[in-house]
C-alpha cells in the first residue's frame, strides 16, 4: 500500500522509550542533547515579535525565487562577511532541509548517488530516500583535527555520483572545510561534472579565528557548487521556516541550475509571505541571538575542557558550531553508556553512531544546553565514566 521509501523502522528506539518513561513518571533528566534554541533560556528581541506588522503580509505576491526585498536582505548578510552575493542568485526556501530536496530534483535522477561526509547529521539517509537519491558516504579522519580522507572520497565516486555534500562547520565534528580542502574539491568536481552542497547553517559559530578556514562556498566560480543556509541557525530562529540556496559556480552553470531551480521552487511556492517581508528586520534582530548562543556555546565548552581533565574521557577538537563529542572508554558501548547514563543518572546524551562514528565509544553532547543544566549534566557524566573506569581497574 505504501512506498517502498519507508523502509525503516518506524519504532522507537530503546534509548527513546527509555527517555518516555522517564518523564512519564515524572523524573526529571538533565538533557545535554538540546539544540533547539526556542528552548534554550535565550533572550529573543522584541523587534522579532514587531517584524510582522507589516500589511503586506496580507497580500499574496507569489515569486518563485522568492521575494525581492528579501532576497536582497540576504544578500546583506554575506556583504557583511565581505562576500558579494547578488539577490539573482539567492533562492528563498522553507528550511534547509526543503533546500536539499530542491537540489536532489535538480541534479539526480532516481537511484543516482550524492556523497554525504561521515560522521555527519543523520538527516540525509531520509532526505535523500524521499527523492529517490541514494547515499554514499566518504570519511573524515581524525588526528587531532578532522579533514577528508581523499583516497575514500574519489573511491566512493561513480558514474552516477551526482553531488557531494559538505556540512561546514560539520555537525556534530565542529570542524570546518579549508581553503586547500576546497582548492582540490572544486577541481575535482569540476572535472566530474558534479555538483559541491555546502550546508553552511552553523557557519557563524567560530569559536577562534584560522585563517585557513572556508567560511562559504557561495563565492565558488567553477562548476557548480551551492551553499545553504537559513534563520533556523543564524538567528536561532527555527519556527520561522526561512532557507536559502546559493547559486555558485561558472556563470554559465549557475544560469542552467538558476533557471530549472525557478522551476522547481514555482511548483511549491512554499516560502510563507509574512516570513519574506519580516526577513530584514529579522537578519537585524538574530544577530543578538547568534551573539547569545555563540556566548553560551564557549562557556559551556570552557566549562568541558576544564572540568575533564584528569578524567577517563577526551574532548575532540572542535572549532566552531553547537555540538561536542567526547571519546569514552570502550568499557561499554555506546548504547549501553547512554541507557546507564539514562537509569542511573537521569542524563541524556547521543551516541556516536547516531551520526555513523566508525568505531566506539564517542557521546555528542549540544553546547547550547542552559549552563546550570549542562555543568550539573557533565558532572554527573563524567562521574558515571569515573566509577565506570574504577571498577574495570578494580
Amino acid at each position: 500500500m505504501f512506498s517502498s521509501r519507508f523502509h525503516w523502522d518506524l519504532r522507537p528506539n530503546c534509548i527513546a522509550r527509555l527517555v518516555e518513561e522517564k518523564r512519564r513518571r515524572g523524573i526529571p533528566v538533565l538533557d545535554l542533547t538540546e539544540s533547539n534554541p526556542t528552548r534554550a533560556g535565550l533572550n529573543y528581541p522584541a523587534e522579532i515579535r514587531r517584524a510582522f506588522e507589516d500589511e503586506r503580509i496580507l497580500r499574496y505576491d507569489p515569486q518563485p525565487a522568492g521575494a525581492l526585498d528579501a532576497r536582497e536582505a540576504v544578500a546583506r548578510y554575506y556583504a557583511e562577511r565581505g562576500m558579494v552575493v547578488g539577490p539573482e542568485r539567492i533562492l528563498l526556501t522553507a528550511s534547509t532541509s526543503e533546500a536539499y530536496a530542491y537540489l536532489f530534483k535538480l541534479l539526480a535522477d532516481p537511484g543516482d548517488h550524492v556523497l554525504v561526509p561521515r560522521p555527519s547529521y543523520p538527516l540525509f539517509e531520509f532526505l535523500a530516500a524521499m527523492e529517490a537519491v541514494t547515499v554514499r558516504s566518504y570519511p573524515l579522519v581524525y588526528c587531532g583535527g578532522w579533514a577528508i580522507h581523499w583516497e575514500a572520497l574519489e573511491a566512493a565516486l561513480t558514474e552516477r555520483t551526482r553531488a557531494i555534500i559538505l556540512v561546514n562547520p560539520n555537525n556534530p565534528t565542529g570542524s570546518y572545510l579549508k581553503a586547500e580542502e576546497l582548492e582540490r574539491l572544486v577541481a575535482l568536481a569540476s572535472e566530474r561534472r558534479i555538483a559541491l552542497i555546502s550546508d553552511e547553517v552553523f557557519a557563524d559559530y567560530a569559536f577562534a579565528p584560522e585563517a585557513a578556514r572556508v567560511a562559504t562556498l557561495a563565492g565558488v566560480r567553477q562548476g557548480l557548487a551551492f551553499a545553504l543556509s537559513g534563520l533556523s541557525k543564524i538567528a536561532g530562529l527555527p519556527q520561522m521556516k526561512l532557507g536559502w540556496i546559493v547559486v555558485a559556480g561558472s556563470a554559465e552553470n549557475r544560469t542552467s541550475a538558476w533557471e530549472r531551480l525557478e522551476w522547481i521552487a514555482d511548483t511549491y511556492l512554499s516560502v510563507g509571505t509574512p516570513v519574506q517581508c519580516a526577513a530584514a528586520d529579522l537578519l537585524v534582530a538574530g544577530k543578538r541571538v547568534r551573539e547569545q548562543i555563540l556566548g553560551r556555546t564557549l562557556e559551556n565548552l570552557r566549562f568541558v575542557r576544564r572540568a575533564i581533565e584528569g578524567t577517563g574521557a577526551t574532548a575532540l577538537d572542535v572549532e566552531g558550531g553547537w555540538y561536542l563529542t567526547l571519546q569514552v572508554p570502550g568499557v561499554h558501548s555506546e548504547e549501553e553508556w547512554i541507557v546507564e547514563l539514562l537509569d542511573r543518572w537521569n542524563v541524556l546524551a547521543q551516541p556516536g553512531y547516531f551520526f555513523d562514528f566508525d568505531s566506539e565509544a564517542f557521546l555528542v553532547v549540544s553546547l547550547l544546553t542552559q549552563p546550570a543544566i549542562f555543568h550539573e549534566g557533565m558532572g554527573r557524566l563524567l562521574k558515571c565514566i569515573d566509577e565506570n573506569t574504577q571498577s574495570q581497574v578494580q
